[in-house]
């Protein structure tokens, strides 16, 4: 079995800093995907076939109910 001669030192990159309206609108930008992300998935679970549902174990009301929500209910939020 080889010894290991070395080791690397990893340095992190700085940063680069936002000024304040560049946060707010990056902020803004994620959260406008995290809703499209949203309003995508349920339109997808909308277009289940039942034995699908079946096999995750959802009926046609859970999923009513989940495609009903706006597009801003966002579950992960709370």
């Amino acid at each position: 079995m080889k010894a290991q001669k070395g080791y690397a030192i990893a340095t992190a990159l700085p940063r680069a800093k936002l000024r304040s309206g560049e946060r707010l609108l990056a902020r803004l930008w994620k959260q406008v995907k995290r809703w499209n992300e949203l309003a995508n998935q349920r339109r997808l679970l909308a277009s289940m076939p039942d034995a699908t549902l079946k096999d995750l174990g959802l009926s046609r009301a859970d999923l009513e109910q989940e495609v009903e929500r706006p597009f801003w209910d966002d579950p992960l939020s709370r």
